[in-house]
Parts: structure tokens; sequence; C-alpha cells
């Protein structure tokens, strides 16, 4: 069953639907949207059990498709453009390949349509680790964070994820002083889910680009033969000297390859 997605729409034009990785939300590609706002209508959303949709215990790239599909039914939306980071960018490749007449273009950012060995236990040990019943400052947060999580960018990645629990939410019987906006335990149980590629045979024969970030190992030579036989339009770009956060290593650049992509 479908869920209804957190969203926000921003500028004029074709509609062009942003899905956010594992672990982000709408807000990781903010930038991107606000670049690209002038000549598209940005439909950014927060897939489930991540920033301000629902929660759920079924997570896969089939009922995350469908969640995007509604969505699109909701806003009457036949047909858009997507663009999707890491996570998202399979659940943009499952609504390509499952419901090509329902994608104009698709640009996919630094994950390749295969099954990756798991590449996130330490981040989910860490976020697990975190004391939520006793900690009171982010501080503290992130000092849990690091005995799992060494680099300092991701961890403050990762605690974007954090937020206060309300008052009425106190008066409610909640002690906690934060929690979690994921939904941490769904997202565990998933992850081999997560991990997987897309589920859809497809082909999608629309124009699709691969964006790989130059020192990422999510896009390899050895995924080519299913990459072009699900997508046999594809054409692959490489920004160097960014990893697989590549939009937000070099924004500009990375802006101005979807520019020019989708405008077609």
């Amino acid at each position: 069953m479908s869920v209804k997605l957190n969203h926000r729409i921003m500028g004029e034009g074709s509609p062009l639907i942003l899905l956010h990785g594992l672990f982000g939300s709408l807000e990781n590609l903010g930038g991107l949207a606000h670049r690209l706002r002038d000549e598209w209508q940005i439909h950014a959303l927060d897939q489930r059990n991540h920033g301000r949709s629902p929660h759920t215990d079924t997570m896969d790239y089939p009922s995350m498709a469908e969640d995007v599909l509604s969505y699109m039914d909701d806003r009457g939306l036949q047909e858009a453009a997507f663009l999707g980071h890491s996570m998202g960018g399979k659940t943009a490749m499952e609504v390509a390949l499952s419901h090509p007449e329902r994608v104009s273009r698709l640009v996919v950012a630094d994950i390749a349509p295969v099954t990756y060995h798991p590449r996130h236990d330490a981040v989910l040990e860490g976020l697990k680790s975190v004391d939520l019943e006793n900690i009171s400052t982010r501080q503290q947060a992130d000092a849990a964070l690091k005995e799992f999580v060494e680099m300092e960018s991701v961890r403050q990645f990762l605690l974007k994820n954090l937020a206060r629990v309300s008052e009425e939410e106190r008066a409610e019987g909640d002690n906690r002083k934060f929690r979690w906006r994921l939904n941490l335990p769904a997202i565990d149980a998933s992850y081999a889910s997560l991990a997987a590629g897309p589920s859809a045979e497809g082909p999608y024969k629309g124009p699709t680009l691969f964006i790989k970030g130059g020192d990422s190992a999510y896009i390899q030579d050895k995924h080519r033969e299913q990459t072009e036989k699900l997508f046999p339009n594809a054409e692959l770009r490489i920004i160097e000297g960014t990893g697989h956060w590549l939009h937000a290593e070099k924004p500009e650049t990375f802006a101005t390859l979807c520019r020019r992509f989708l405008q077609g």
C-alpha cells in the first residue's frame, strides 16, 4: 500500500521529480532544486521512512515506486522527468522500468541498477548506538556516532535526522529530548531490499543519464552490461574529483550536466 509522501514544490515549467538517498531527505537536493527551478516545476519528495513522510514496516523499491506514482496521480502528473541520487536513483529506475510511460527523462546520480554488498553497517550500528533516552545535546549524539562513523561530514549529514521532541509529545509521555525522524528499525530490517537492484525488468528506452563521482566506486565497468540491458539509451558522465556526494561536492557542475540533459 502506498503512503502519502511529504513534498515541496517550487518553480514553473515541466515537472521534475527529485528523490534523495538513504538516510537523507528532500533537503539534500535543495541546492539543485533552486538551481533548476527557473526552467522546471520541481517536486522534491521525502521517501517513506525518511524526512517527514510516513513510517511503514515495508520498504522496498516496488513499494517506494508506488508511493511516487500515487503522488503523481494525486498531483495530476501524467509524466515527469526524474532525478534520483543513490537510493533515490534506484527508486527512479524502478518507476522508469515498471511504468516507462510516466518518465520523460531520467537522471541517476552515482548508483547502478545492481545489488550491492552491505556498505552501511557501521552507519546503522552508529545510529542505533545513540541512547535517545539519555542524551540531552546534539554533541552527545555526535560523540556516540563518532565511535562508528569517523568522517565528521557524514556524521553531520546523519544528525540532520535528529529532531527535538516537542512539548506536546513530552506531555503525552515521551520523556526523550530527541528522536530520529528516520524509521530506523524499518530501514535496518529492510537493508537487504535497499541494497538490491531494481526488480522491474523494463527496459526503459527513454533518454537516461548516469552521473558518476570520479572517486566513487558505486558505478563500475562491470555494471555496464546490466545497465545497457535495462537502459539501452543511457549515457554516462563523470565528475572528476568527487565521491558519492557529487551533487554537494561540485553543485554547479552537477546542475549544469543535469540542465543540459533535461533540456534535451
